[in-house]
């Protein structure tokens, strides 16, 4: 990993200092460019880490677990009742396992934002909240499909019944942009704002305060204290954010599947 520029050229620091691309190793290679970065890294991590702790947890169950165990039957336990059953019925409860994998995946990969050396969350990368978001549509839609057939599927969400046949001219593009465009579209961007937003206020206030240090000005330097102060606030406010939207992301995706397979289609 470099230096960063404003160390090396001094105060103050410019926009490409605060590019977090340039903080990103990488091992590049002259046929593929970016074969394996520090993302990449981290989400294979992440992959790693979720399917080792379920797998050791779950190898040999007790009747009174033990913290391990206590704390996949609570992640798991949270996400059945409090998501899949309330929000899509008990037919929810075979989504379970999807909703409680997904959870983990956003909220361990999150995780990394606040880590040392890490210190980004690869859904900073609107490529890994996108590829979620698709993931979801897909499954709403095939899941709409599947249970209640092409035709009626679209044809309910598209002309609504018992409207003037006028309005349909102006109610079927807002009700197939609202189901079959936006949803996926903003499934990716929250996840995606909210944490490459939060990374770039931690960077900002962290790279500031470093900054502020190597200035000549002695008040410029000792307002590095406040610099710091605030990434320290703002890293306990990035928790909140990493679970919370975890827990959004698997809110809506129950919310959705929850209307594709509803009876009254």
């Amino acid at each position: 990993m470099g230096q960063p520029t404003f160390l090396a050229e001094g105060f103050p620091p410019g926009v490409k200092d605060f590019d977090f691309q340039s903080w990103i190793p990488s091992l590049r290679d002259s046929d593929w460019g970016l074969a394996f970065t520090k993302i990449t890294f981290m989400v294979w991590l992440a992959v790693a880490i979720i399917i080792v702790f379920f797998l050791v947890t779950y190898r040999s169950p007790k009747l009174v677990p033990d913290r391990k165990q206590w704390l996949a039957e609570s992640i798991y336990g949270f996400i059945r009742e409090g998501v899949a059953k309330d929000v899509i019925g008990h037919e929810g409860l075979r989504f379970a396992p999807y909703l409680t994998t997904l959870f983990c995946f956003i909220a361990v990969t999150n995780i990394f934002a606040i880590i040392p050396l890490f210190q980004i969350s690869p859904n900073s990368h609107i490529a890994f909240p996108a590829i979620l978001g698709i993931i979801s549509y897909v499954m709403f839609i095939y899941l709409g499909i599947k249970k209640h057939g092409a035709a009626k599927y679209f044809r309910t969400n598209l002309f609504m019944p018992g409207i003037p046949w006028p309005l349909y001219f102006l109610i079927t593009p807002i009700e197939f942009i609202s189901t079959f465009l936006t949803r996926p579209v903003t499934l990716a961007v929250r996840l995606f704002a909210n944490m490459f937003a939060g990374h770039l206020m931690l960077l900002v206030f962290t790279l500031g305060g470093v900054a502020m240090l190597g200035s000549a000005n002695v008040l410029v330097m000792g307002l590095s204290v406040f610099s710091f102060l605030m990434a320290i606030v703002m890293t306990f406010f990035e928790v909140m954010v990493i679970f919370l939207q975890a827990y959004v992301f698997a809110m809506l995706t129950a919310s959705y599947i929850q209307g594709a397979i509803a009876d009254e289609h």
